[in-house]
């Protein structure tokens, strides 16, 4: 390697290694106040929580690395334009472009190393920061009862508006449902606040006020159920008492979720995606054929309703027919249950599309997170041609105009990439293109300003240049 290769390699090397550290720092920052619910009141030693942000923290170094490599490539060829080495180097018969060379071949194995950095060390801390998490929100439920969403305490699934007092002890708009395991949500409490107490490290009491309770009735027959389907009682003050006393031996080392396709590796979620698609599609078959060979409309003659996804269509066809010509059968038994039947399997298409779409998104999720992977690496590629070459433009070295287009083109790219994720989600596209679609809007960019500065083209009048003067010219105009 030669003297100018190890002294740019040197020089952006020191940038790299600086920004990346404020950059990890500043997101652990965040991720401290992001989790800070979980993780305060709940006695836990430094180490605990140590552990916590060390197992979180590799999967943090996908959304830094690209931000530090356009950061540290602006900043570095930014100062050798600001301080004329490049044109040293023109003297001596070696290009911008050449001066690349050893710092692309850098990014090339880096692209690489964050490839396995992400397939092994960021699944494996998902892997116990996620389980530690779980084990953690069992530690002092009472700090764990958390807004607008549902939360295991015990045996039951509370749900609160609010939550107020000294020590949160106070609720409002409260939804409670039971949790068993022969009857999942047969009893329902709602009041309009309540109280927490937990005298009894075993027990946590409930104190509602103004509510009611809800209770399904468990009849011997159909008839008694659809005529008595349920109690209610209304009450001034219900106190309920939930077993806590598990929540006393959680052991945080325990390791109950390992299949989440994030801990999951590139082989891993390539057999558990086409696993998915496979059952995916026998289920859309199964019930396709189940639907179809069970409804009273599939009687009527000359009716093809071969596919599942016609049915809808079918259906209505079936129900017009039957309108239109009562007389074919010999009563009219059909026709009186058909308008009943339209609603009942249009509901359960309904439903069951729902649960096909969730299905196709944990699918879609799969890819997403194979091909994010894979992208990466050309993305630290594509980032370092276009910081080094905007460097090499407006000639500007330091943490002023570099760093304001680092952020605006960093952030360019990460929320294309959401954008693309999210749609990719739920199958407005393909999954390949919502993970490579910010990479491939950054690389005409990356190329487009790479051949500028091959060229000599905007070295000796910067692109920075052109703006002053464009104000300039404004001023005197004025």
């Amino acid at each position: 390697m030669k003297i100018l290769d190890k002294y740019i390699l040197k020089s952006y090397l020191t940038r790299f290694i600086g920004v990346f550290a404020i950059c990890f720092l500043i997101f652990i920052i965040q991720t401290f106040w992001l989790y800070i619910d979980e993780l305060a009141g709940k006695g836990l030693d430094i180490f605990t929580i140590g552990k916590f942000f060390m197992y979180f923290s590799p999967k943090l170094v996908p959304l830094v690395l690209p931000l530090s490599i356009l950061l540290a490539s602006l900043t570095t060829y930014g100062t050798l334009s600001e301080n004329y080495e490049f044109i040293a180097m023109k003297s001596n018969g070696i290009s911008i472009v050449r001066s690349m060379v050893a710092l692309l071949i850098f990014h090339i194995f880096l692209g690489i190393g964050s490839f396995y950095f992400s397939d092994n060390v960021v699944t494996y801390g998902e892997l116990k920061s996620y389980n530690l998490r779980k084990n953690l929100a069992k530690l002092k439920p009472t700090l764990s009862i958390r807004e607008g969403i549902f939360n295991d305490i015990g045996n039951m699934n509370i749900k609160v508006a609010k939550k107020f007092g000294d020590n949160e002890q106070f609720l409002e708009d409260i939804i409670l449902h039971s949790i068993s395991d022969d009857e999942v949500n047969r009893l329902v409490i709602k009041a309009e606040n309540g109280e927490v107490k937990n005298e009894n490290e075993n027990y946590l009491q409930l104190i509602l006020r103004n509510g009611y309770r809800y209770e399904d009735i468990l009849a011997s027959t159909t008839a008694e159920k659809q005529k008595y389907p349920h109690t209610r009682a209304s009450f001034d003050e219900y106190i309920l008492n939930i077993d806590i006393s598990e929540f006393n031996n959680v052991n945080l080392e325990e390791e109950n979720y390992k299949s989440t396709y994030r801990m999951q590796k590139v082989t891993e979620l390539k057999k558990s995606s086409d696993t998915l698609i496979n059952k995916f599609e026998s289920d859309k078959n199964r019930h396709g054929i189940t639907f179809l060979s069970g409804h009273t409309i599939r009687k009527l003659p000359n009716l093809n309703t071969n596919q599942a996804e016609l049915i809808k269509v079918e259906l209505n066809k079936s129900f017009l027919y039957l309108l239109d010509n009562p007389e074919v059968y010999e009563t009219n038994s059909i026709l009186t249950m058909a308008d009943e039947e339209v609603d009942m399997y249009l509901r359960q298409l309904s439903n069951k599309k729902k649960t096909f779409f969730l299905q196709e998104k944990l699918i879609n999720l799969h890819k997403l997170s194979i091909n994010e992977r894979y992208s990466l690496i050309f993305a630290c590629i594509f980032l370092f041609l276009i910081g080094a070459s905007l460097g090499a433009i407006i000639r500007k070295g330091g943490l002023g105009l570099p760093l304001v287009l680092s952020i605006v083109i960093f952030l360019t790219y990460h929320y294309i990439g959401v954008f693309g994720k999210n749609a990719a989600e739920d199958s407005s596209i393909s999954p390949f293109i919502g993970s490579w679609i910010s990479t491939f809007i950054i690389a005409p960019f990356a190329i487009y300003l790479t051949k500028i500065v091959s060229a000599d083209r905007g070295i000796s009048f910067t692109l920075y240049d052109k703006v002053i003067q464009v104000i300039n010219k404004f001023k005197l105009g004025k």
